[in-house]
């Protein structure tokens, strides 16, 4: 798809109309001119997404090939368009096909505005894509290596520092509570670090991604159904990488380091037991009391592995709990902080590539649930509060820099008949990263 600016050849034209008569997204055709009425709402970028991906679509069906957009009065209109529009185009690719069927509408011209914000907003949508086509690829394909592989590629691209740490080198550290995940499965777990230096001086922002391929659950065995949805347990992994992708190819002015800890949770005769404890790489004892409650086990020896790059702000995406999906359902991604600042500049960034965030409490009464009788803590904390007992779990490993979790387990994917990876929360991820440049 293209997208153009000043071009007045288009055959089609949008305007949008704000009455009391017309529903939200309502769609009609007047001497040429696509009229979208917004009823009584007001025109925030919220309802514009909303109405930019239902002209998109209903411009496909009518084999519209080419639309003149005005610009709204919304903030980063041609950006925030652009990304919207163009990540609508992406096609699930089926396994051993490589071609995809070409949607209709092939050209966006904008009545104004400008090819830097263009550029901006397919760069961010490339991203998404990006994070979608990992997420969206079967188990048997996307594993650790493959996952490592597609990380050595982002390093050769863009010239980026890249490590990637096998089991042998992750036993000289200690990480035992990570490789405890990994043991049961015969695909060898990955360390991944890669680094992006923009500013010579800052120090750098680090994002760690939960990477876990599949998720059978272990030996704490996940119910039958919908069990292939376990391969979109990596989407964390996806949007850290894919939000790499992204400030590389925008060239920002930032420094940014990725961690990934990336492996497959398998039940074996030799996989981890509930009951077992293992000592992190922070020298912390676990008490193992449910398998299932394996990527706070993952994640806790990468947020140790942090330290080691000096970090502004440390941000951890992960597919971490169900519980964050009963709690606010799958609009908004779980936000959890030791810093309010911190959460405060990804509120905002949320809210400005709408992508949307809701803050949950991290307290010491939450904290306490996560005590055991055999280890320094358990991995899990019963029934409530699920989703900030797990925070808690990795606060514990956050204690030196300023830290945020995002609990992306309801709005990494669809399900149903638009099964599919969203790429989220990359746009946000990279509003962030923009802001802070």
């Amino acid at each position: 798809m293209e997208f153009k600016v000043n071009n007045n050849k288009t055959k089609y034209q949008l305007e949008v109309i704000a009455d009391n008569k017309s529903e939200l997204n309502e769609l009609c055709f007047i001497n040429n001119k696509l009229h979208i009425g917004i009823g009584d709402k007001k025109l925030e970028p919220k309802n514009v997404v909303k109405i930019l991906i239902n002209l998109i679509q209903t411009a496909n069906k009518l084999n519209i090939t080419s639309l003149l957009l005005p610009i709204l009065k919304i903030d980063n209109f041609v950006t925030l368009a652009t990304r919207v529009i163009a990540n609508n185009d992406y096609q699930v690719q089926k396994v051993g096909h490589k071609t995809e069927n070409k949607n209709s509408l092939q050209l966006i011209v904008f009545a104004s505005g400008d090819k830097k914000s263009i550029e901006q907003g397919l760069f961010i949508a490339e991203g998404i894509k990006f994070a979608r086509h990992l997420g969206d690829l079967p188990s048997n394909v996307c594993t650790p290596t493959y996952i490592a592989k597609e990380a050595k590629s982002l390093a050769k691209e863009f010239n980026l520092e890249c490590e990637i740490l096998d089991e042998i080198d992750m036993k000289k550290l200690k990480m035992g509570s990570l490789l405890s995940v990994s043991k049961g499965s015969i695909e060898p777990p990955k360390l991944i670090s890669l680094s992006y230096k923009g500013n010579a001086k800052a120090k750098p922002i680090v994002l760690v991604g939960k990477g876990v391929t599949f998720d059978s659950g272990g030996i704490s065995l996940k119910p039958g159904a919908n069990m292939d949805e376990m391969k979109y347990d990596m989407c964390g992994a996806a949007s850290v990488l894919a939000t790499m992708y992204t400030v590389a190819k925008m060239s920002l002015k930032v420094n940014l380091t990725i961690i990934i800890p990336t492996v497959e949770n398998m039940p074996a005769h030799n996989a981890s037991k509930p009951g077992d404890v293992v000592t992190s790489m922070s020298g912390q004892t676990i008490e193992i009391l449910n398998t299932d409650a394996e990527g706070r086990l993952i994640l806790c020896d990468a947020l140790t592995y942090a330290e080691k790059f000096n970090p502004k702000a440390v941000i951890d995406v992960a597919t971490l709990t169900g519980a964050v999906i009963i709690a606010i359902g799958k609009h908004n991604s779980g936000l959890m902080s030791n810093n309010q600042n911190l959460a405060n500049d990804i509120i905002k960034a949320s809210k400005q590539a709408i992508d949307g965030v809701w803050q949950f409490p991290i307290e010491d009464e939450y904290d306490e649930l996560l005590k055991s009788n055999f280890a320094d803590i358990a991995n899990i904390g019963g029934r409530e509060a699920g989703s900030i007992t797990a925070a808690c779990f990795l606060a514990r490993f956050t204690k030196k820099y300023h830290w945020a979790h995002l609990d992306i387990a309801g709005t990494a994917w669809l399900s149903g008949q638009k099964k599919g990876a969203t790429g989220r929360p990359v746009a946000l991820l990279v509003q962030y990263i923009i802001n802070q440049s």
